[in-house]
């Protein structure tokens, strides 16, 4: 996104008045809505485009990442009724939110889409503590796996602080900050930030 340029999303959705809906809260927040789907047909056109906001429905989610694959767009995932299952393919696919259906409210839509403009990952709380078994027996994670400064970090992408924000309140500059992040990933065997934060919050490293 270039600066001074309010971010741009399209809209994903089986239903209409959902689509419309979730368009209206983003456009008053000062976002751009390029478009609306549903399935993702007609297919995103993601050229220029900030955030690919869809709906998890069938093989949609290999669709959206195979669809924005070499691009910079980025993901935000809605889940009608969300699975074990289906909360572990969405945080290994490197997707930057999600928002139950049941949970979602224009606030915490138009939080999370700014969350993941920014660089930061928003996942529900209870959505943390059903993530892959496998996941949490492949790290390395146990006492003392990871040290202060790493719980640090990890605490504040919990919260949905992007870089920026991690180095202005730590008192680091951005780039000790990107290390943090790319120790802890590789200490957790973790291929995103959200897989990372969800892996640490259910085994009570943060």
């Amino acid at each position: 996104m270039q600066a001074g340029k309010p971010p741009s999303v399209w809209i994903d959705d089986r239903h209409a008045i959902v689509r419309r809906g979730m368009g209206a809260c983003l456009q008053q927040s000062g976002f751009v809505v390029r478009g609306e789907s549903g399935g993702l047909m007609p297919e995103p056109n993601l050229v220029g485009l900030d955030v690919l906001v869809f709906e998890v429905e069938g093989a949609s989610l290999r669709r959206a990442v195979r669809l924005i694959s070499g691009t910079p767009t980025k993901l935000v995932a809605t889940v009608r009724e969300p699975t074990e299952q289906q909360v572990r393919e969405i945080v290994d696919a490197g997707v930057g939110a999600v928002l139950p259906h049941d949970q979602l409210t224009p606030e915490k839509l138009v939080a999370s889409v700014r969350a993941v403009v920014a660089g930061a990952v928003t996942l529900p709380g209870d959505l943390l503590t059903r993530l892959l078994a496998h996941v949490v027996k492949a790290s390395n994670l146990g006492p003392g796996g990871l040290n202060d400064r790493e719980r640090s970090v990890l605490r504040l992408l919990a919260d949905g602080h992007d870089t920026r924000g991690i180095a202005e309140d730590l008192r680091f500059s951005e780039r000790t900050v990107k290390n943090v992040v790319h120790d802890v990933l590789t200490k957790l065997n973790a291929r995103t930030r959200a897989q990372a934060v969800a892996l640490a919050t259910r085994e009570g490293a943060i």
